[in-house]
């Protein structure tokens, strides 16, 4: 019997994904936002890169690393490694990514509207300060996104190490209160159901317990 795996809609193959956003009653260098993000589409952030700017973040840049070569300024390399460990325990992971998907996204779309006005003025002035203001804005943008994504990363590792998840309080790691920086004992989440009822039904004889269990 032959059987086909489904097509993931944000699929890990990706390599960056996009939405564009164009505002025709603006002017062509504020009034287009090309919203940007890399890896897969579930775990990216899309962050706005108008139209008018004359450089990318370092983070962004072509030959910053490759599919072969690890660059830790990388915003490709920052996400995969997200991504790729959340693929371990995603049903856990994927929590703490989209608050910090959430956390981002907001603000830079709650922004918009002030910077698009602010570009609009000093436009109507002289349209390269303009193209100066908008370029440091989507550099600034993509920089905090890098810097913010890599702590999630580090965050991640730390809670989840050992496929343990760490206990918190309030955002924040806590201590067992007797000194030496000792966490209390982690949660220990066990795996679904379906996967016990697999394995017994694999391994059953193999495994099964004889007698008293202690």
């Amino acid at each position: 019997m032959t059987y086909c795996n489904e097509r993931a809609i944000a699929t890990q193959q990706t390599g960056y994904s996009f939405v564009t956003e164009s505002r025709n009653w603006l002017p062509d260098w504020i009034g287009g936002i090309f919203w940007f993000g890399v890896d897969d589409a579930a775990t990216t952030v899309y962050n706005p890169m108008y139209c008018g700017i004359d450089r990318v973040p370092e983070p962004f840049e072509v030959g910053n690393g490759d599919m072969i070569t690890y660059s830790e300024t990388s915003a490709f390399w920052a996400f995969n490694f997200v991504a790729n460990f959340c693929y371990l325990r995603y049903d856990l992971m994927t929590e703490d990514v989209k608050k910090v998907q959430a956390e981002l996204e907001s603000k830079y779309i709650n922004n918009s509207e002030a910077i698009d006005k602010a570009a609009l003025a000093l436009y109507n002035k002289d349209p390269e300060q303009a193209r100066k203001f908008l370029t440091d804005y989507s550099v600034g943008v993509g920089e905090q996104t890098f810097k913010r994504w890599k702590e999630l990363g580090q965050y991640l590792l730390v809670k989840y190490i050992d496929g343990n998840v760490k206990k918190e309080r309030d955002g924040k790691f806590i201590y067992n209160g007797f000194g030496g920086n000792i966490p209390p004992n982690p949660d220990q989440p066990g795996y679904p159901a379906w996967w016990y009822e697999k394995i017994a039904e694999d391994k059953g004889d193999q495994l099964k317990v004889i007698g008293d269990a202690h």
